[in-house]
């Protein structure tokens, strides 16, 4: 499975893990609800928890995380230690 397969199954698991459903890596998180306030700040947590990506305040864009394929982008460019380091 190529890293960027991988890294994509990986963070569908953390929405399942906070009983989000995701349609599709496409769909905008934002405008189908499905990120709320408080679902977003749990979704940065677990970033950070599971992934090793520390999000910077000026990293705070929606646009960064609009959709799973946004959000893998986002980690690949900000991932502070290998995939292999990251449990999920």
């Amino acid at each position: 499975m190529s890293e960027l397969n991988e890294l994509s199954r990986q963070i569908s698991n953390l929405f399942e893990m906070m009983n989000l459903e995701v349609p599709a890596e496409d769909t905008d998180l934002f405008e189908t609800g499905l990120l709320d306030s408080l679902s977003f700040i749990e979704l940065l947590v677990q970033l950070e928890e599971q992934l090793g990506v520390s999000v910077s305040l000026d990293q705070l864009e929606p646009d960064n995380f609009r959709s799973i394929q946004h959000i893998v982008s986002f980690v690949l460019a900000n991932q502070r230690f290998p995939k292999s380091a990251a449990a999920i």
